[in-house]
């Protein structure tokens, strides 16, 4: 359940109607429970900028680093990442009223980029030293999960993780690649993450308290 949408799962025998009387049956709880997440939502800490412009800063690895315009005669937008700063390239002809969301829209670009990299990057190295191989990876943009690992090893992660700090990313890719093993999340798997990440309880405890901040993403 978001404040915009409730999901309703039921087995394929249950008539549509049914599903429609059982959501009107549910109406208070529904308006109670949606109004909850409401003030649920408000009360978390966005990291992200209002709005984006010269000057501001944007959660990065677990800083904040800041955002330089500078205006350029390609018709796309460009991003480079140097002494802790975002170096954005505008088009000369875009309107100010435009420039916020491509500003966005181009930082999320970058950072999935960016983010697929170090991902290949950890994998790369946890995968050869442990033998924990997954089929492939896919960077996926995700409301609700850090990373998953499918019954043929096929593993998803997160790219907002990105805003996370780099020993954070690590251990959810450590833990997924884990699932490769141990599909469970029985002792035996969690012996296993430790053994790979000793200070995953660290980093889990950083998710649990940063987490939601993290999901709200740019």
């Amino acid at each position: 359940m978001t404040t915009d949408k409730i999901e309703v799962v039921a087995p394929l025998r249950v008539s549509e109607r049914r599903i429609h009387n059982f959501v009107k049956s549910q109406q208070d709880w529904i308006e109670t429970a949606t109004d909850k997440v409401a003030k649920n939502k408000q009360s978390i800490n966005k990291w992200a900028p209002e709005k984006y412009m010269d000057g501001v800063s944007v959660p990065f690895r677990g800083g904040y680093n800041k955002i330089q315009l500078k205006l350029a005669t390609s018709k796309k937008v460009s991003i480079t990442f140097d002494q802790q700063v975002f170096t954005i390239y505008l088009p000369v002809n875009i309107a100010e009223t435009d420039r916020h969301e491509l500003i966005r829209s181009g930082l999320i670009d970058w950072m999935k980029s960016q983010a697929a990299k170090d991902v290949k990057s950890i994998v790369d190295e946890y995968a050869r030293k442990y033998n924990l191989y997954p089929r492939f990876i896919r960077i996926k943009t995700q409301k609700s999960r850090w990373g998953s690992c499918g019954i043929h090893n096929d593993i998803n992660l997160n790219w907002l993780l990105i805003l996370a700090p780099p020993k954070v990313m690590e251990y959810v890719v450590i833990h997924e690649l884990c699932h490769i093993k141990e599909r469970n999340h029985s002792a035996n798997f969690w012996m296993l993450v430790e053994k790979h990440c000793p200070d995953y309880k660290e980093q889990r405890n950083w998710l649990k308290q940063n987490g939601q901040s993290v999901m709200q993403g740019l």
